[in-house]
């Protein structure tokens, strides 16, 4: 089982526990309401676009402003920043539980994941800036054991609470780690202070959200306007528009929350592609088989989050060793073969029957993915970080959770494209195959760009 690892020091074991937690709560709501989608709308109706949209609402915020909180944590501080975020995030979340109707509990899903932002770069960084050598692979590889469990622990955790309490008590967990992070954060050694103040990038925040925003509702709700309506194309040309124009200020700002500069690390530059593919494969995936196993299989939210719960085994067996295994061999080999076994695992799931019988149709593909996550995950953090220099850990940290959250918002949001306007055993199918060719992509990605460390420098791809 995958434990925090010795270190030489105190701190180094709280500054390890801190990441770990603060970043576990802010993937842990990224997919713990999967399981409450149901229940939600079955309180507040609203079917498939409310359900998308709950997810979304978080993953849209969450990655259109994850850039601007690296920004933030390098020109404020690292645990400053984590300090606000997870009071943000512990406010929000109990809004989230006591919201009145769908439309509230969207707006302040939106508002959670703004402040989930602040979490993820700032708690990363500070494990860069705090292990060195194998000793901070092995540290990236129980970081990403933990938080990559959080994104599929989540319904499990959630299915339990829908069926004994409320979805409500989903969001108001989250009050217990963020208490006690908080009370490391009093523990935990003061970080070196910061030479480099650089200016926070507000221009790039609101172009970036706008151009993540606007092609995400037009996916969204072109299932019940169509494309041809202007409330689909107009929402789609601004946000493409604002998209181009982020770039394009990006490439010229004086202190862009995205450098764009840092892609021309061969390593970071494929593995943020990779990382398109991999995490939008993982929440789309995981997204459905929540969904499916509750309204087409008439499963319990409780056995429905159980059923997911072998891929977390698996990491939390593998990760922090493959991540040290990766520390010495070099991130490539894991990185090409780990999605191609995730996506055999979810072709496995092709043999999902109208009368679904778990133990032959859905775990072993659930068990295969599981390996292959735990052996893509902490090499693929290791191959994006270790490209870049130390002093951008919080910005290039960021740039990569943005992407793996971008990726799960567009996966999720084009849904109704893949599923049609319900869930069944036909669209099922569909959706395990497109995660499954996602994967494997993200493989070949990895095998084609990435090179072990000795190699990374060469050659270099263009900005």
């Amino acid at each position: 089982m995958a434990s925090v690892p010795r270190t030489e020091t105190a701190t180094q074991r709280i500054v390890l526990l801190v990441a770990i937690l603060a970043s576990f709560v802010a993937f842990l709501d990224g997919t713990i309401i999967n399981v409450a989608l149901p229940a939600i709308t079955r309180e507040f109706g609203g079917g498939l676009p409310v359900q998308q949209w709950l997810v979304d609402a978080y993953l849209l915020t969450l990655g259109a402003f994850i850039l601007l909180a690296g920004s933030l944590s390098d020109a404020f501080g690292r645990v400053r920043i984590l300090a606000v975020g997870l009071v943000g995030f512990g406010v929000t979340s109990l809004l989230c539980a006591i919201a009145p109707s769908a439309v509230f509990l969207i707006v302040v899903r939106a508002l959670q994941g703004a402040t989930a932002a602040l979490l993820v770069p700032s708690s990363l960084a500070i494990i860069i800036s705090t292990f060195s050598g194998q000793a901070q692979a092995k540290a990236i590889g129980t970081w990403t054991a933990w938080t990559g469990t959080a994104m599929i622990i989540g319904p499990l955790l959630g299915g339990f609470l829908v069926d004994t309490v409320s979805w409500r008590l989903v969001f108001g967990i989250n009050v217990l780690p963020i208490a006690v992070t908080l009370w490391l954060l009093l523990k935990m050694e003061k970080q070196p202070a910061l030479t480099n103040r650089p200016r926070v990038d507000v221009v790039g925040a609101v172009l970036g959200a706008i151009g993540l925003g606007g092609p995400v509702f037009a996916l969204i709700e072109q299932a019940r306007f169509g494309w041809g309506s202007p409330v689909v194309w107009i929402p789609l040309v601004v946000g493409v528009v604002a998209f181009g124009l982020f770039l394009w200020w990006e490439g010229r700002a004086r202190d862009p929350m995205m450098p764009l500069s840092l892609f021309n690390s061969r390593n970071f530059s494929a593995g943020n592609v990779a990382t398109v593919f991999i995490y939008g494969a993982l929440g789309f995936g995981f997204f459905v088989i929540a969904i499916y196993l509750q309204q087409v299989a008439g499963w319990p939210a409780t056995l429905a989050g159980l059923a997911t719960l072998p891929p977390t085994i698996v990491m939390l067996l593998l990760s922090s060793r493959i991540g040290a295994l990766a520390g010495k061999l070099g991130p490539r080999l894991f990185m090409t073969i780990g999605p191609i076994v995730g996506g055999l695992g979810f072709l496995l799931m092709l043999a999902v029957s109208r009368d679904i019988n778990y133990w032959l149709e859905l775990l072993p593909g659930l068990v295969l993915f599981g390996i292959g996550l735990s052996i893509t995950v902490a090499p693929l953090t290791s191959a994006i970080l270790g490209a870049i220099d130390s002093s951008q850990a919080g910005i290039g940290s960021a740039i990569n959770n943005a992407v793996a959250r971008v990726a799960g918002l567009v996966a999720v949001a084009c849904a109704g494209l893949i599923l049609g306007t319900t869930l069944d055993l036909t669209g099922f199918h569909r959706a395990m195959i497109a995660t499954a060719i996602a994967l494997i992509l993200g493989g070949i990605v990895s095998f084609a760009g990435i090179r072990n460390p000795s190699l990374a420098e060469e050659p270099a791809l263009p900005a």
